[in-house]
């Protein structure tokens, strides 16, 4: 639509953003009208109409087969359209059409904006199947007839008010028609399914929706009065009432089809099942995210056991074994850790591989800098915690081996993600400007242990490659590209 409206009109942004607003809401109006809706504005140069959005009716059959958004009509071939452009009135006077041998009434409603039309909906009805209406469908077309009323007025949608329709409770989820007062005038078999699950023994009808709603609702006073107000219709609001075991949304709209406020449409939707799993959901991830920091205190003990039993040993090779099995636990503690502050199994691994740097920086012989350029971005758990330790693994070896005691140099962690499709995948290097390979050195073969866990971790367990070079002038760099998703 915007595309079609900056390309084809003269309308603002702010009138733009009125008819998006219109039409987030207009699906209400063609359930309740039965109904297809073609929005036409008028172009530019005033000689013709595009139709810039298009809703068809839940509730009935359509009047379109073909998608009408983008179809440009010459002013004069639909004399509705005119008529409510330049009168500024609901326009319905006419024989039905035929298309394709179905009949279908068409009517026109202006959709004004601070006292200016900006365009008009054409409402189109399939009267192919058209029977005697019951009362449900009664109240469905006078409601619908309020509704247009409105938008012809300026007065709907409301403004400043955010809806979110794909949540947001819809006519046939269940509909209440109050009077001026908030007492039910009709209410759908799926509204009074609702309010039973509220624990309403009787009928809705004759009964004022604030006071039955409020003594439904557990509160601590005898009447909560904010309740009353809300599920009496008088502002447009949204709000979930919960009762009985049972909950329900519902959704206030004022009518005022000529100014003044002739009552309310009440839109509402049984949401107890949903709402059950929603806690149950919340309930499972506050378990897993409590077992992660279980898991990473459980390994922060474990890390303290070990450095305790690193300080006893004589050994110096002992010593430094212990506390490279320290570093190791270490850098899966952070993921645990970094786990236990999310709502799903994915992690942030930029905040985790600055805390690896970080971590293993600590102990350089020498004065090392350590950096890291580039994203890693959001990877799944299963990637990143033994990412981590091959990060913590090949960072290690770098350090201590690359440079001399005292000696002063950097180690820089680049990482280049690829696109975010299934087979992405993210290219880390890690350079350093020490005293290189030793002659002859594969890194395929040997027999250091922290280099078999990279090797093992990125080939068997990430499924991704892992290589050794000689840095371009000096030093050494080490390459792993790694798949973005985990390995089945």
């Amino acid at each position: 639509m915007n595309d079609l409206v900056r390309q084809h009109t003269a309308l603002s942004d702010s009138d733009l953003e009125w008819l998006h607003l219109l039409v987030s809401e207009w699906q209400l109006l063609s359930d309740l009208s039965f109904a297809d809706l073609v929005l036409w504005v008028p172009t530019l140069d005033g000689t013709r109409y595009v139709s810039v959005a298009q809703m068809r009716p839940n509730t009935g059959p359509t009047s379109y087969q073909d998608d009408m958004v983008g179809h440009l009509v010459p002013r004069g071939r639909r004399p509705l359209l005119d008529a409510a452009l330049d009168e500024g009135r609901i326009v319905r006077e006419g024989d039905p059409e035929w298309r394709e041998e179905v009949p279908v009434r068409v009517e026109s409603i202006p959709v004004r904006r601070e006292g200016r039309v900006l365009g008009v909906i054409a409402r189109n009805t399939n009267l192919l199947t058209v029977r005697t209406p019951s009362r449900l469908e009664l109240t469905y077309l006078q409601s619908a007839s309020d509704l247009a009323q409105m938008i012809a007025a300026g007065t709907f949608p409301f403004s400043g008010e955010q809806v979110d329709m794909d949540s947001s409770p819809r006519a046939g989820d269940g509909l209440v028609r109050l009077d001026a007062e908030g007492v039910v005038q009709y209410a759908s078999p799926n509204a009074l399914s609702a309010y039973h699950r509220l624990g309403l023994a009787a009928d809705l009808v004759g009964q004022h929706l604030g006071q039955i709603t409020a003594e439904l609702a557990p509160s601590r006073g005898p009447v909560d009065e904010a309740l009353v107000t809300l599920a009496s219709g008088y502002a447009p609001r949204e709000f979930e009432v919960e009762g009985n075991g049972g909950v329900i949304q519902l959704r206030a709209i004022p009518l005022k089809p000529k100014g003044t406020r002739i009552g309310s449409l009440v839109l509402l939707r049984d949401v107890t099942e949903l709402r059950r799993r929603e806690r149950e959901l919340i309930t499972k991830d506050a378990t897993i995210r409590e077992i992660h920091h279980r898991v990473k205190n459980n390994l922060q003990t474990v890390a303290a056991l070990l450095r305790l039993q690193a300080r006893r040993m004589d050994s110096d090779r002992g010593r430094e074994a212990l506390n490279e099995a320290v570093r190791r636990v270490g850098s899966i503690a952070i993921v645990h850790e970094t786990l236990s502050q999310n709502l799903d199994e994915r992690v942030e691994f930029d905040e985790i591989a600055d805390r690896v740097i970080a971590m293993v920086a600590e102990i350089s012989p020498g004065k090392v800098t350590c950096r890291r350029n580039g994203r890693f971005g959001i990877l799944d758990a299963e990637v990143a915690t033994p990412l981590s330790m091959v990060l913590t693994e090949v960072l290690q070896n770098a350090l201590e081996h690359a440079f001399a005691q005292g000696e002063q140099g950097t180690v820089e962690v680049s990482a280049v993600r690829g696109e975010a499709r299934a087979d992405a995948r993210i290219l880390i290097t890690v350079k350093d400007d020490g005293r290189g390979l030793p002659e002859g050195f594969d890194p395929q073969r040997a027999g250091n242990l922290g280099l078999q866990i990279v090797r093992t971790l990125v080939e068997g367990e990430l499924g991704g490659t892992f290589d050794m070079l000689p840095g371009a002038e000096r030093g050494t760099k080490v390459v792993l590209d790694i798949p973005v998703r985990p390995q089945k």
